[in-house]
């Protein structure tokens, strides 16, 4: 998304930010992946292979991302204003403690100076009282130690300056590295939003068309239901998978505690044995420094020892060895669409939904749509740029372009409960985050060839959509 030169950080250096954002990407990578070939499944049964709107796909995407990028990066930037006052007000702590510590170290060689600077071997020698020698070696040996706690004080305070300053430099080097992001992210977006602008015009009356042709209306109510039921399909299978990686690490785990169990037990067993042999051999030898001769041991009815062989450790068998246990980690991507929160807590918020945006109801549940199928969600009409909110907790499942919908962000919210929020201008949020009610997610716009600037809003349960009346305070 972002040139060479937008991720490097300046004068060639890696900032701490450049690193996580590496890996954050390539978390994604693979989730990515598979829902792009999700997305391409899809495609293959369409049979429109000229509408409008898809001219308009590359441009809308790159306007979502670009405004999705400068969003991060003003949360980015204001993070990393916070944490250089801080490292700030820290340095200057450290500067006033460094230069309070100097001072006193400074006094301390200074009275050492004064006071003749004498040692031990010259007060051990000076033929002086004894006591007065004592007190003095003591009084040294006080002001050694201080003068050694000082220093060792003064030197790991030089040593959090030190790193302080190289925080703050690195906090100094993100702001610039952010910076430079943001000029290209702002000109990228006023060339796409140009770009964009000139193909509307283009297509104008052929996206109207298109749009109030009941055979499209169908095809993208068609592909809205594919697209949620398989990625109902995908988060069960995920969710499968993540319980089995889970009982797979408790058997793991189960398998790990038995083992050691039985080897402590057969470690005591063996020490038993032990302990009992050189009991045998104590009373033995005891037996012979009395008499001269062997005294055989009380018997014990419990053993049963051959008297023409001498006494043996019970043998103890090693406890065998666990079944080999695969203890390579789910990778994230393949749980990345488990449910972010319990089934039954969406349902428990009917009627108690607020809005996903301040706007009009223009097209309501159930109404007709020209000639074509009735609405399975609502339209709310708003200015474009309106954030878009969250409904309620849950986990992003979907978040690209879709035909028919423009740049489409999907929440699941557990319990086969699922979100829609269709032709936004940007979507601020991508698949596998973590959203919470009422987090901005998106911002209302016209993409996917709409006529109107607003939301598509849609609720699904088990893949079918249902009137959000009910549920959402509008």
């Amino acid at each position: 998304m972002l040139s060479l030169g937008a991720n490097a950080a300046p004068f060639g250096k890696t900032t701490e930010r450049s690193k996580q954002k590496a890996v954050a990407e390539a978390e994604r990578a693979g989730l990515q992946q598979k829902l792009s070939t999700l997305k391409k499944d899809i495609s293959k049964t369409e049979s429109a292979k000229d509408d409008a709107a898809d001219t308009l796909a590359e441009s809308e995407k790159a306007i979502s991302d670009a405004n999705r990028a400068l969003r991060d990066l003003q949360q980015e930037q204001g993070d990393t204003n916070v944490k250089l006052q801080q490292l700030s007000a820290e340095h200057e702590r450290l500067a006033a403690t460094v230069a309070q510590q100097k001072q006193q170290l400074a006094k301390l060689l200074r009275e050492q100076y004064v006071a003749g600077n004498e040692d031990r071997i010259k007060l051990l020698l000076s033929g002086d009282n004894p006591n007065r020698i004592n007190r003095d070696l003591q009084m040294l040996s006080y002001v050694s130690q201080a003068q050694a706690r000082l220093l060792e004080a003064l030197r790991a305070n030089l040593k959090a300056v030190e790193v302080n300053q190289e925080e703050a430099q690195n906090a100094k080097d993100e702001l610039e590295e952010i910076a430079q992001e943001q000029l290209q992210q702002k000109a990228r977006l006023e060339q796409e939003k140009g770009r964009r602008a000139a193909l509307l015009a283009s297509l104008s009356n052929k996206l109207v068309s298109q749009r109030k042709e009941a055979g499209n209306l169908e095809r993208d109510e068609q592909r809205m239901a594919g697209l949620v039921d398989k990625l109902n399909k995908l988060i069960a299978e995920q969710a499968a998978a993540a319980a089995a990686e889970k009982k797979r690490l408790e058997q793991v785990a189960a398998a790990k505690a038995a083992a050691k169990a039985k080897a402590e037990a057969d470690a005591r067993a063996l020490a038993r044995a032990k302990a009992a042999e050189a009991e045998r051999q104590r009373l033995a030898r005891a037996n012979t420094t009395k008499s001269g001769t062997i005294k055989p041991a009380a018997p014990n009815p419990a053993d049963a020892i051959d008297a023409d062989e001498p006494p043996k450790v019970a043998a103890v068998k090693p406890a065998p060895a666990p079944e080999p246990v695969n203890e390579t980690p789910a990778r994230a991507a393949d749980i990345a669409l488990a449910p972010a929160a319990p089934a039954g807590a969406f349902a428990s918020l009917k009627g108690q939904l607020r809005s996903p945006m301040a706007g009009k109801v223009a097209a309501k549940f159930g109404s007709r749509r020209g000639d074509g199928p009735s609405w399975k969600g609502v339209f709310i009409r708003a200015t474009e740029g309106t954030d878009v909110h969250a409904v309620a907790a849950g986990r992003v499942v979907f978040a690209d372009w879709l035909r028919g919908f423009g740049n489409l962000i999907i929440v699941d919210h557990g319990g086969q409960y699922m979100s829609i929020y269709g032709n936004n201008q940007s979507l601020l949020k991508r698949i596998g985050d973590v959203v919470k009610a009422g987090d901005p997610i998106a911002s209302a716009g016209n993409s996917g060839g709409n006529e109107e600037s607003g939301l598509y809003f849609e609720l699904r349960h088990q893949g079918a959509a249902f009137d959000p009346a009910g549920w959402v305070k509008f």
